[in-house]
């Protein structure tokens, strides 16, 4: 597998990448955004609406105390906006992964296995559908998985194992489907998911770096497309 990551972080600025790489790297941006102002919205209608209560409740001598304690949330809103940013990435990157994989993986394959039949495409409904279904089961899993972030290293590991199960299942059947359609593919997957599992520990270490996990739907494509290859006898 270190092969099949190190083909992948060769190819992934190389001229054919570099115009996917971009666009990826801009949709997650315009995502990450998205989600960011949604928050912010929900946390400061929240705020203003508990305020507002709460004055009525207590009466006007509270007012002091509660626009310092709206400060006190501002700044905390905003270290939480930044760290659920970081916490929804993963999630973003693989949304993005759904509406580029065909294209990724269509240039690793004319440049590594040109003699190989090439995969067919999914149809963009259906990629995205699987994008949004494993996005959602990523927000669930590390939710789940959250709370022992409070128990220091252990949470952490956790963590990060989680990202690696999402992240292994969704590259690895956006690779399989290709070749095998949905069913057969989701299929194949189940049978290696032993070695999607240890791809996604690649994966979940690409995204956990700051700036470069941008870039994850690429790396992540290019290299589940040379394990899947790697798995059925015909990668070099």
């Amino acid at each position: 597998m270190l092969e099949a990551a190190i083909k992948a972080l060769t190819q992934l600025f190389s001229r054919p990448f570099r115009t996917l790489l971009m666009k990826s790297v801009g949709l997650a941006i315009a995502l990450l955004a998205l989600l960011t102002i949604v928050l912010y919205r929900l946390s400061a209608w929240l705020a203003e609406a508990s305020g507002a209560w709460a004055e009525g409740a207590i009466g006007t001598f509270a007012h002091a105390p509660i626009v310092a304690l709206g400060w006190v949330l501002a700044i905390a809103l905003g270290f939480g906006l930044f760290a659920g940013a970081i916490f929804l990435m993963p999630a973003v990157t693989a949304l993005v992964a759904s509406f580029f994989a065909d294209e990724i993986a269509a240039l690793v394959e004319r440049e590594h296995y040109p003699a190989d039949a090439p995969g067919v495409a999914l149809s963009l409904p259906r990629a995205v559908f699987e994008g949004v279904r494993v996005a959602l089961l990523a927000v669930a899993v590390y939710l789940c998985a959250a709370p022992f972030l409070l128990f220091a290293g252990i949470g952490a590991v956790i963590f990060f194992l989680a990202t690696a199960y999402v992240l292994g299942r969704e590259y690895f059947e956006l690779v399989a489907m290709r070749f095998r359609g949905v069913p057969q593919g989701k299929a194949f997957r189940r049978f290696h998911r032993t070695s999607a599992f240890i791809g996604g520990l690649f994966i979940a270490a690409f995204v956990s770096i700051p700036i470069l996990n941008l870039a994850t739907p690429l790396f992540g494509t290019a290299f589940m497309v040379h394990l899947y290859k790697r798995l059925t006898g015909t990668g070099r």
